[in-house]
């Protein structure tokens, strides 16, 4: 699926994609194509400018780690970014309930 379709949705969902573990930016994108059943094929272009806009709205932190002689920034969820969620989350249910019933 295309970035721009997921416009407006790309910050909900790597919100989601942090809210059990930290991650690196790759890793994010991963988690994203695993749980969509490999629907959502994102390229780090388009996930890097989120994960900087969450972290300057103070929804996401990140830290610099070395793993097997890589430094990678991991980011994780704050708890304005685990409360965001829960308003996007509630959001989207009623957002998708009223689209389902249209489309029915």
């Amino acid at each position: 699926m295309k970035a721009e379709v997921l416009k407006g949705h790309l910050d909900a969902l790597v919100l989601a994609a942090l809210e059990h573990e930290p991650a690196h930016g790759y890793a994010i994108i991963q988690r994203l194509r695993r749980r969509s059943d490999d629907i959502f094929r994102l390229p780090e272009g388009t996930v890097y400018p989120a994960l900087h806009r969450l972290e300057r709205d103070g929804l996401v932190k990140s830290r610099w780690t070395a793993a097997s002689g890589r430094r990678r920034r991991v980011y994780r969820l704050t708890r304005a970014g685990e409360e965001a969620l829960a308003v996007r989350r509630l959001e989207w249910r009623t957002f998708s309930r009223a689209v389902e019933a249209v489309l029915a």
